[in-house]
């Protein structure tokens, strides 16, 4: 019996570094690590050990006999990774591999007088750093987030019916109450305390902000009412504070998603979903609320490119075939579609799409009873129409223009990254420019994750990112290349207080798990979450009066 890595993979490669026999690749030190889809388990080299298993952030690894009907095929895509390799060399080893050489990145002096840093941002890329700092130096860490709750993209931006996903997150947890962490939630940089304040407090401040803006159409019509980014609905759908518990409409029968990235899955199958399963997730009580009362039966994926290139990774439609009672539609308007589809080889991307119904929808006309996705590639949108509201979306396409009734539009069409005030920005690309990190002309100031290398790559790529940047900057105090700060950071806790009294710490944060997690066995859930700042203060204020 051999272990399989299934849908959630998540990349991190955990994984690979307890694996005693080096069956699982790519792995970090190979060029191909980062460009695919998710890692793989070599059958053949695989001893049945679970190592693998114990060590998933994710819950992503499985005996192969053990796989559910829905995880049957991750057998053979394990195994097809590995099918036109070149066999390992078979030396005298046990281990019938050859191990690489011994590697030692970081030699830091033993006399280093432990770092005070800053960490601004509590989602993967910050507490990848975190967990890089605790783990391999004596650094002292002040944790920062916006937000009076940390988690940031596991928390706001991972699909509920997505849990496996989520409990990244609990690995990240263990840290918030490190004897070497003092955390701030609910303190923004930038309104509440400056970033020469941050910085004039600490040897070096790293920023792991993400990307929290989105790309837009840039088309007619783009601002009606209806027409919004596919970042706000899934902020919506995850009780995000920033995002009000009306603010999204779902009167409509037809939703157009323009994208079919894997933001772009993730809305189309939250808006089709069956709310009663939705409901032993831990989905916002007020999305579910909506989602039950909605009317939205169909929704259309615009794909600019066609099947053979696009935007979602073969694991997130292969989950969406496995959807009880959703119906798959391939709008074969243009005939590269259906070519693509035949030519498609048994690895390739557009073979996921065989079998599936190729053919034509009537787009003026309300949709079909039942749940319906349409997967419309080579298609562009050419302009939101309607006069208040959304009405339609007309398209361009080598089958010429058509019109799409709709009375809701989705942009997935990626995420972008803001200003940050005091640091240099790249308009072009939406990122702080910087050299492995270390922002470009700022002595002390480094950048991890999305807002470093633009919006790409899940939870997993941001370890080697956090990676890079973190010896870069210990590579700077190693050269003595640090800012002399000229205040402890026991004077900026105080600071902070006196910006901001409504400022959380992590036992603030323990307060908040709690409750969330008893209204979740109250309602049958894992956690029900609160959706307000003043929830969230007040909640945090009373669970720690309570103990």
């Amino acid at each position: 019996m051999t272990y399989a890595i299934t849908q959630t993979c998540c990349s991190d490669a955990t994984c690979v570094a307890v694996c005693p026999v080096n069956c699982i690749h790519p792995t970090p030190e190979e060029r191909a690590f980062g460009s695919t889809e998710m890692l793989h388990i070599d059958p053949v080299s695989c001893i049945d050990c679970g190592a693998c298993a114990d060590a998933c952030p994710v819950d992503a690894i499985f005996p192969v006999d053990r796989l559910s009907p829905s995880q049957r095929e991750y057998a053979d895509i394990n195994a097809a990774y590995y099918q036109d390799a070149e066999p390992a060399p078979v030396d005298d080893s046990p281990n019938f591999h050859a191990w690489g050489s011994p590697s030692f990145p970081r030699v830091l002096p033993s006399d280093l007088a432990p770092l005070k840093i800053a960490v601004v941002g509590t989602g993967p890329a910050g507490m990848y750093a975190v967990q890089d700092l605790l783990l391999h130096t004596n650094a002292e860490v002040t944790l920062i987030d916006r937000l009076p709750v940390a988690g940031g993209l596991v928390r706001y931006g991972v699909a509920p019916d997505h849990p496996a996903t989520k409990k990244a997150g609990e690995s990240f947890a263990r840290f918030h109450t490190h004897h070497r962490v003092r955390m701030h939630l609910g303190l923004d940089v930038g309104e509440d305390v400056t970033p020469q304040e941050l910085a004039e407090h600490h040897d070096a401040v790293v920023y792991a902000v993400g990307a929290a803006a989105d790309r837009r159409l840039s088309v007619p019509g783009e601002d009606l009412t209806g027409s919004i980014s596919a970042r706000t609905f899934v902020a919506w759908y995850n009780a995000h504070p920033d995002v009000p518990h009306d603010a999204i409409d779902l009167s409509a029968e037809r939703v157009v998603v323009v994208g079919n990235g894997n933001v772009a899955l993730d809305v189309a199958r939250i808006l089709l979903a069956d709310p009663d399963a939705l409901a032993r997730t831990d989905i916002a009580d007020h999305a579910l609320k909506a989602l039950r009362a909605g009317s939205v039966r169909e929704v259309v994926l615009l794909g600019r490119r066609g099947p053979e290139d696009a935007a979602y990774t073969t694991s997130e439609l292969l989950a969406l075939k496995h959807v009880p009672g959703l119906q798959l539609l391939v709008d074969d308007h243009d005939p590269r579609i259906g070519a693509a589809i035949d030519a498609a080889g048994p690895h390739d991307k557009a073979a996921v799409l065989k079998g599936l119904p190729l053919g034509s929808f009537d787009a003026q006309r309300a949709p079909a009873p039942g749940r319906r996705i349409v997967l419309r590639f080579h298609s562009t949108p050419a302009e939101v129409l309607g006069t208040e509201r959304v009405d339609a979306v007309r398209t361009d396409g080598v089958s010429g223009e058509r019109e799409i009734a709709a009375g809701m539009v989705l942009r997935a069409i990626g995420y972008r990254g803001g200003p940050l005030a005091g640091l240099p920005f790249d308009e072009s690309s939406g990122t702080v420019p910087h050299e492995r990190g270390r922002v470009t002309g700022m002595q002390g100031t480094y950048v991890v994750g999305w807002i470093k290398r633009g919006p790409s790559g899940g939870i997993g790529a941001n370890r080697t990112c956090a990676a890079e940047t973190v010896s870069t900057l210990l590579a700077d105090a190693v050269a003595g290349a640090l800012p002399e700060p000229p205040h402890a950071p026991k004077a900026f806790h105080r600071l902070a207080r006196r910006r901001n009294r409504r400022v959380l710490d992590a036992k603030g944060l323990a307060a908040i798990e709690r409750a969330e997690a008893a209204r979740g066995r109250e309602a049958g859930r894992p956690r029900v979450k609160l959706a307000t700042v003043d929830e969230l203060v007040a909640t945090a204020r009373r669970g720690r009066l309570l103990r």
